[in-house]
């Protein structure tokens, strides 16, 4: 594998143990560079390998539904563990801290962690690295071009990153490595178990992963494989037309780290489809994405309205006092009572399926700075919506999605406007022009 996928935190001193895998971000057992990671260096020093996850009890915006779709996914992905000979610990608590102890627990040659640019996984591993007793290594398996390989700034729009993406993906998009099952797995202490789990995460109880996503690896390959055949073909043209159900539907899989975006880019790649559909869909999934990773990691005030540009700023505050058109109360918005038929179908699907259709989430983000007093308050509930009601929320997707919606990040002025200022806008009557809203609604309405 490309060992530029991967950099040193901190030095420790090499246990006599195995190489742990700390599984955080990209939680599956295959098409995992973390997980090869850890292969190559307990192959180096003729060790084995273990793997552990840590709930973190105090994880931002947690919603059951959701946690249960990832412990669901774990459960399965234990099993591709197991597959290969490699135990697989799942704890509860502060996940440096357990990660640490874990570590000296076992003696552990080194520790390989998932690469993710938010705040508070900065944090575990700044943490971490202070308190782990051998090195602890970085790698990222979420990003075909590695973040930090791509970029050492913040860049300003998907065309500054694409000539340094693209300059770069003959080196890392690559298939991966098969590894080899172990014939002699190490012990790993006691740990609690998803029983176990569950038990300490009374939330849980009743709690179910949200209906037509199933979790787990082999449903995030079904969906890929359904896609690839029979979804990637028109994708170019259909994809913005929230009237057909024509988007990938992978983010779910994607966000958990459930499906390597790797995977389906060389996937994609492949394909027997229209040149045009497939780099449609590459933009998105290479470029796109990794654009929104950049942001976060450079910009570690990505959820708040200090991350918006210096101009979009400014035209922002220049507008604070416009009148607004309406202005709706949290809870007329959460439960889509709005006198927007498009809007309001667009939170319904968010609220009943956990999923957004992607350019609907651009025209509900904009409509809130319309709908609340400032931007501040739109930022925030956009925020609060995204990560509590969406799946796939709690990810830098999202969050460069809501900054480019209300702030214009990696966008550029267009002309001034009420409200907006210069920053981009969206009307209800530009969907009518664009696609069949009723359609949408009832698609949203009739699902299946």
């Amino acid at each position: 594998m490309n060992e530029h996928r991967t950099r040193l935190l901190s030095p420790g001193t090499e246990g006599a143990g195995p190489v742990l895998y700390w599984m955080h971000r990209d939680h599956r057992a295959r098409d995992n560079w973390g997980l090869a990671q850890a292969f190559l260096l307990a192959r180096r020093a003729g060790c084995s390998v273990a793997a552990f996850h840590c709930l973190d009890p105090d994880y931002p915006a947690p919603n059951p539904a959701h946690v249960r779709f990832l412990l669901g996914g774990l459960e399965e992905t234990a099993r591709g563990l197991e597959a290969l000979g490699v135990p697989f610990a799942r704890l509860l608590g502060d996940p440096p801290v357990q990660a640490a102890r874990l570590a000296r627990a076992v003696d552990a040659r080194a520790v390989v962690a998932d690469f993710d640019p938010l705040r508070h996984k900065r944090r575990w591993l700044r943490d971490a690295a202070r308190a782990m007793p051998c090195p602890l290594y970085e790698t990222d398996s979420r990003n075909t071009v590695p973040c930090i390989a791509a970029s050492d700034k913040r860049e300003t729009a998907a065309r500054t990153l694409r000539p340094k993406i693209r300059r770069l993906l003959p080196e890392f998009l690559e298939e991966f490595p098969a590894l080899p099952v172990q014939e002699r797995p190490p012990l790993l202490p006691p740990h609690p178990g998803l029983q176990g789990l569950e038990q300490a995460l009374p939330r849980l109880a009743g709690a179910r992963a949200p209906q037509g996503f199933a979790p787990g690896e082999d449903a995030a390959a079904a969906a890929l494989e359904r896609f690839v055949r029979h979804g990637l073909a028109g994708y170019a043209q259909a994809r913005n037309n929230p009237s057909r159900d024509a988007q990938s539907g992978l983010s779910p899989w994607l966000h958990f780290g459930m499906l390597s975006g790797q995977r389906a880019a060389l996937s994609a790649a492949s394909a027997e489809a229209p040149e045009e559909d497939r780099q449609a869909f590459l933009e998105e999934l290479v470029v796109r994405r990794e654009l929104a990773d950049n942001f976060c990691l450079h910009a570690q005030d990505y959820d708040q309205t200090s991350c918006y540009p210096a101009w979009a700023r400014a035209s922002l505050e220049k507008h604070r006092g416009d009148p607004r058109p309406a202005l709706y109360p949290r809870d007329r918005l959460e439960a889509a009572r709005t006198d927007d038929p498009a809007w309001n179908a667009a939170q319904t699907e968010l609220v009943r399926t956990g999923k957004m259709h992607g350019y609907m989430r651009m025209y509900w983000c904009k409509k809130l700075l319309e709908w609340t007093p400032c931007v501040e308050e739109a930022q925030a509930l956009a925020v609060d919506f995204n990560d509590r009601l969406s799946l796939d929320g709690r990810d830098p997707n999202g969050y460069a999605g809501i900054a480019w919606s209300l702030g214009g990040v990696h966008d550029r002025p267009w002309g001034d406007r009420p409200v907006f200022g210069v920053v981009r806008s969206m009307t209800l009557a530009g969907l009518h022009r664009k696609f069949d809203v009723e359609a949408y609604a009832v698609r949203v309405r009739n699902p299946g």
